[in-house]
């Protein structure tokens, strides 16, 4: 029997499942790729919100990373909450020596509107970790900090793509377009060209976790050796079906549901 492709997650816990860690192993299975993570922040949060956060000590992440490249390398690896510079540069160094597929979802700020990174480490991010992405998972709202720029037009989206690609260095940027108004469309920046991918909006609040969710099935089809734009294709199909069909956990903002691209498409 042939080996599975591995993806590995760094990324903060979430003890509903519904974002974090959790939603990426999820995402991972459901796109037929073994998952592997490494913590960096155990939080307490659920569909209301986040109550609490405990940043582990940047020597346990870096025990993690060791044990998992020291026995099986994964073929693709993302990054999601990291909230000290301390990580950023262990999580740096292996990203010199590596050569696989590296997606970052810069995560700043929970769907529930709390902020997750404190406001010094963002200019770390970018320094840091951005420019060996390829591919960055920015919401409006990340895309603005990030660039500077207010993000009210299609042109302006334009112009926040070409400084990921030109000013930051990654290889690639979707800009997610979640926040806008009109379809669900996203913005794929690469240093080849530019391309969107539109649904239709779907009227549902439960939408926790979607930004982890896309960028963890990125990484999976990564790791399974498909294109940049076929990887964000199939991620977008894959967030659509899960934000519509979702299984309507928690008094709050509730999860997407995992496993809703598996049932209507199969193993693919």
């Amino acid at each position: 029997m042939q080996k599975p492709k591995i993806a590995l997650t760094i990324a903060g816990t979430d003890p509903s499942g519904g974002a974090g860690a959790m939603a990426d192993l999820k995402s991972f299975h459901a796109c037929g790729v073994y998952g592997m993570s490494a913590i960096t922040s155990i939080v307490a949060q659920n569909s209301l919100g986040v109550q609490h956060i405990h940043n582990l000590e940047p020597s346990w992440l870096e025990e993690q990373l060791e044990s998992v490249f020291n026995d099986e390398p994964p073929h693709a690896l993302k990054t999601g909450m990291i909230p000290t510079p301390e990580m950023m540069a262990i999580i740096e160094q292996y990203l010199k020596k590596i050569d696989i597929p590296y997606v970052i979802d810069p995560v700043m700020v929970a769907k529930s509107g709390d902020s997750l990174m404190a406001d010094a480490v963002r200019k770390q991010l970018k320094e840091t970790l951005l420019p060996y992405a390829d591919v960055a998972t920015p919401n409006v709202p990340e895309a603005e900090e990030i660039s500077g720029i207010k993000l009210e037009s299609v042109d302006q989206i334009h112009q926040a793509g070409r400084f990921f690609i030109h000013e930051v260095g990654a290889k690639g940027v979707v800009i997610k377009g979640g926040h806008l108004k009109g379809d669900a469309t996203d913005y794929l920046f690469t240093r080849d060209g530019h391309y969107t991918f539109s649904n239709e909006r779907y009227p549902t609040e439960h939408t926790h976790g979607t930004g982890c969710t896309f960028s963890a099935v990125i990484t999976a089809e990564l790791a399974k050796g498909r294109s940049v734009y076929d990887a964000v294709a199939k991620a977008k199909a894959f967030i659509s079906l899960a934000i519509q069909h979702t299984p309507e956990i928690g008094r709050g903002r509730g999860p997407v549901n995992h496993f809703a691209y598996q049932a209507a498409k199969g193993w693919d």
